[in-house]
C-alpha cells in the first residue's frame, strides 16, 4: 500500500509527515535536519522508496495576500529540484506526485497544538516542522477525501 508525505520545507530543518495507508491519517514522520540539497534530496527519495510514497505535499509559504515571497521562491525551487531527481532518478520505478499546498498559518496552528498538549518551549522548538508538515499533509487529505 501507498502513502502520501507531507513537507514543510525551511532553511535550516525540513519537517516530514506520512499519511497511514487509507490516505486518511497524516502522521509526524520527523524534523530533517538539512545538510546540502543532494543530501536533503537523496534522503526524502529515501524515504519514498522506504514508504512506497505515491504523492508528495509541499507546503508553499505564500504571504497573507496570496502573494509568494522570497521563503516560497526558495521551496519552490527546492520543490523543482526535488520534482526533477525523482523524475529521473534511477532508483524510483513509478510516478510520484508532487503538489504545492498553501501552508499560511499551519506553522500557528501547529504551535497551539503543542501549547495545548503543554509541552515545553525546547520541544515545541524541535517539534515545529514536523507538526507544521503534518497540519499541511491533513489539509491535503481531508480535501482529497472530500471533507469526510
Amino acid at each position: 500500500m501507498s502513502k502520501f508525505m507531507g513537507l514543510d520545507i525551511g532553511d535550516a530543518t525540513i519537517g516530514i509527515a506520512l499519511s497511514d495507508e487509507n490516505k486518511i491519517i497524516a502522521l509526524p514522520y520527523e524534523n530533517y535536519f538539512r545538510k546540502s540539497s543532494k543530501k536533503d534530496i537523496d534522503h526524502l527519495i529515501d524515504l519514498c522508496l522506504e514508504y512506497n510514497v505515491e504523492k508528495i505535499i509541499s507546503g508553499m509559504p505564500f504571504n497573507m495576500n496570496g502573494t509568494l515571497g522570497p521563503q516560497g521562491e526558495k521551496t519552490r525551487k527546492f520543490i523543482h529540484l526535488l520534482e526533477k531527481k525523482i523524475k529521473y532518478s534511477d532508483r524510483i520505478s513509478t510516478d510520484i506526485e508532487s503538489l504545492e499546498w498553501d501552508e499560511r498559518l499551519t506553522s500557528i496552528a501547529a504551535e497551539k497544538a503543542m501549547l495545548q498538549a503543554d509541552l515545553s518551549r525546547e520541544k515545541r522548538k524541535k517539534n515545529i516542522d514536523k507538526i507544521a508538515s503534518t497540519f499541511i499533509l491533513q489539509g491535503y487529505l481531508d480535501y482529497y477525501n472530500g471533507g469526510k
